[in-house]
């Protein structure tokens, strides 16, 4: 987004701090002593950046968190201005300037983000309490997270594993197709911004659901596609889906997505989490281009 956009859609206060890296008075901003329920986004983009429970009262002026919802959601780099050495964080969606973290938190995580009122729009927790989880596999994992990062609605993403006999598996174990998991991402939605209609619809389209324990040259049964719904309702729209997209004779060849009872999650290691955006250099995730757009339009209509 241009200077001029940034402009017209933030107060003259939020371009201060937002874009040109200033900061609100101390004591002044209005979230500073916000206790309600919720989450706090960036008032950039509507990035979920804390909840509640990650906030404290740190008495130092501005609104403090001890730590960040997981994703990647924010950015951290050297700030060497003012003749001092910070760590200042930054949206990591549209790169607006939030403020610093320190390492003096009182908390059990040791650390304390000072961040801006003006950088944040607080959402109370009564218009996001219905929250759903949905796990999918869809090949690599690192291309299916990465998507759904960018949706409005989903609070969290989490690559690892499911569908297996071994228990915490390792990555490498994974790969080596002997556990019988499927790489797959966890996917924590708030109901009332997100539909799971529109989670599948995104499911759909970005991996080839046709093409047996195989996405492009990722061979192998850890690669296969695969839904692992947590209640009846979720089986049932899958189910309802795959069915539509069959009958409209969307793709070439017939649907392998397995439907399946969720059983147990494994959180992928660390260095897998928020992977592709932290590596963005790598061509290794691409998109896939539905063959009958106009008749998977159909099956998706609302």
């Amino acid at each position: 987004m241009k200077n001029e956009d940034w402009k017209s859609k933030l107060s003259p206060e939020q371009y201060y701090v937002l874009r040109e890296k200033g900061t609100e008075r101390a004591f002044t901003g209005a979230l500073l002593m916000n206790k309600e329920k919720g989450v706090y986004k960036c008032a950039g983009c509507g990035n979920e950046l804390f909840t509640d429970e990650m906030k404290f009262d740190s008495h130092c002026g501005w609104p403090s968190f001890d730590r960040e919802i997981a994703g990647g959601k924010i950015k951290k780099t050297i700030d060497k201005s003012h003749g001092m050495i910070r760590t200042e964080i930054t949206c990591a969606n549209c790169d607006g300037h939030l403020g610093h973290i320190f390492d003096d938190g009182p908390t059990q995580t040791g650390e304390r983000y000072c961040v801006n009122s003006l950088s944040l729009l607080f959402q109370p927790a009564e218009t996001q309490l219905n929250i759903e989880e949905i796990t999918i596999g869809g090949g690599c994992f690192w291309c299916v997270e990465a998507v759904y990062l960018n949706l409005k609605g989903v609070i969290k993403v989490e690559s690892g594993y499911s569908g297996g006999f071994v228990k915490n598996p390792a990555y490498r174990e994974v790969c080596n197709g002997t556990t019988g998991h499927a790489e797959v991402v966890k996917i924590t939605y708030n109901a009332n911004e997100i539909s799971l209609h529109k989670i599948l619809e995104v499911f759909f389209t970005v991996h080839d659901p046709t093409t047996l324990n195989r996405q492009g040259n990722d061979i192998g049964t850890q690669y296969r596609s695969v839904i692992y719904f947590q209640h009846p309702e979720q089986e049932q729209l899958a189910l309802s889906i795959i069915k539509k997209l069959e009958e409209e004779k969307v793709f070439s060849s017939s649907i392998v997505t397995e439907v399946k009872a969720f059983d147990v999650f494994y959180k992928a290691e660390d260095y897998h989490q928020n992977y592709y955006n932290l590596n963005k250099s790598q061509p290794y995730c691409q998109l896939v281009i539905v063959p009958k757009l106009e008749k998977f339009k159909k099956v998706f209509q609302a």
